[in-house]
């Protein structure tokens, strides 16, 4: 087998040999039991466990089992198949719900890679049609303009990072949230709920296509709480927001995605 990965040290090729990926400068890194690879140095992480926290992880997987987000999971997957792609990476993958996804809906090599250990540790031991790495997004270990398609979740997007990646008629996919994603939830913690404005053209790409996709659905007090706890304002909800909340038995929540796509431009 043939994996496109490069040292995250001195970012040589590096070569699978059984269990382990080796440069040519001897920088080593074995597979874990549950198929995927740490590339994440020590000296490059910004702290202990790096990412989100298993607490998360594990409510993001609770909430997506559910099927409350298979609407963006299938658009996703449509969009990708006609790209015709060889080689697909999804930069900030998680715990693999739209890796695996797009793995299933296309013929290519498909990489998942994410700087959260517990969460790739999951995506790697459920969804063995893909291929899943501990990483940085900002400093991805792959060669130069590998990618045929990039896809970004909700996670950063770093320009000069993404152009390096994808080939020079490539393209990436971003899914962002939508102008009235969860307003009925920040109703709880923000006197006024702005609207979620399209993510910005990324330098070196120009837009080609963006659909809005939106759902509205009825939750149970566990599914809100957790899809509260997997999204970046979960530390502004107080003991009497998790109280109001709990005492309705079921919250109509707006679902809304943006999802853009954009071809990298010639330089």
């Amino acid at each position: 087998m043939s994996l496109h990965y490069h040292c995250p040290i001195c970012k040589l090729p590096l070569a699978l040999n059984e269990k382990t990926l080796r440069c040519d400068n001897n920088h080593s890194f074995d597979f874990a039991k549950e198929g995927y690879v740490n590339l994440l140095p020590v000296q490059n992480k910004n702290s202990k466990q790096p990412g989100d926290s298993l607490e998360m992880v594990q409510a993001r997987r609770s909430f997506l089992e559910q099927g409350h987000y298979a609407f963006l999971q299938t658009a996703l997957a449509n969009l990708v198949k006609p790209l015709n792609a060889n080689i697909v990476i999804d930069l900030g993958c998680g715990e693999g719900f739209y890796t695996h996804a797009i793995a299933n809906n296309t013929q290519a090599t498909v990489y998942g890679v994410d700087i959260s250990k517990s969460a790739v540790k999951y995506a790697a031991k459920r969804y063995k049609q893909c291929q899943f790495s501990v990483a940085s997004i900002s400093h991805a270990p792959f060669n130069d303009h590998l990618a045929d398609v990039l896809i970004s979740v909700f996670a950063p997007l770093f320009d000069e990072e993404l152009s390096r990646l994808v080939k020079e008629d490539g393209c990436l996919v971003v899914a962002s949230p939508g102008p009235m994603h969860l307003k009925e939830l920040k109703k709880y913690i923000y006197n006024t709920v702005n609207e979620h404005t399209e993510v910005a053209t990324p330098t070196g790409f120009k837009q080609s296509s963006q659909q809005l996709i939106t759902e509205q659905v009825s939750l149970t007090f566990s599914d809100v709480r957790n899809l509260i706890m997997m999204t970046p304002f979960a530390w502004k909800f107080r003991p009497e927001h998790w109280q109001a909340l709990e005492q309705k038995q079921h919250h109509k929540v707006t679902l809304s995605f943006y999802i853009s796509q954009f071809v990298k431009t010639a330089l």
